[in-house]
């Protein structure tokens, strides 16, 4: 007699915590200034087989409206066709595929889709650690950090300047700093 397991046992569903997850952006403004933005609704999960972090699956939801520089125009021009066109791309995505050690951490690598177009990203990890907030819930944080390049997204929209170089940078640097709740 055969007996099969149910792929589901010994995972361990989190769910990220919106309101204490930041994902952020920085960039180069007229190529000498660093201008930073964050997206205020994230949502996902990351499921973990037998407690062992290197099989996680990740997958993460972010509101792409919910962007935020501290500037009304530029958050609208971002939202526009120029960049996001969140009428039409209303979320940014993120899945993984890999997850290995990597010294203290790890490196989590995954399909990032922004705008339509979807292209492998890998990212730094740290473990931040586990707590039970003071009502009992098991909790868990993780910072990640990379790098993109907009254009390889379709984000190609820029303004050549006099002196040289261009207005908006091709380099994005991201930081994520995710609270994640046990899932009961």
């Amino acid at each position: 007699m055969t007996t099969s397991v149910s792929p589901n046992v010994g995972t361990t569903t989190w769910n990220i915590d919106p309101a204490h997850t930041q994902a952020e952006f920085s960039v180069k403004h007229l190529m000498i200034a660093t201008v930073r933005g964050h997206f205020g609704n994230v949502s996902g999960t990351v499921a973990i087989q037998n407690d062992d972090p290197t099989t996680a699956k990740v997958d993460v939801s972010i509101d792409a409206k919910s962007l935020d520089t501290r500037d009304e125009k530029r958050d609208a021009h971002l939202r526009s066709p120029d960049f996001f066109d969140v009428e039409k791309y209303p979320t940014i995505g993120f899945r993984s595929t890999q997850v290995e050690r990597a010294g203290s951490g790890f490196r989590l690598t995954g399909d990032l889709t922004i705008a339509g177009v979807t292209k492998p990203v890998t990212l730094d990890v740290e473990d931040e650690g586990r707590a039970r907030d003071p009502w009992g819930n098991e909790k868990a944080a993780f910072s990640a950090t990379t790098k993109i390049k907009r254009s390889e997204f379709g984000l190609t929209w820029n303004v050549a300047l006099e002196a040289g170089g261009v207005l908006v940078g091709d380099d994005i640097k991201i930081t994520i700093e995710a609270q994640l709740a046990k899932a009961s």
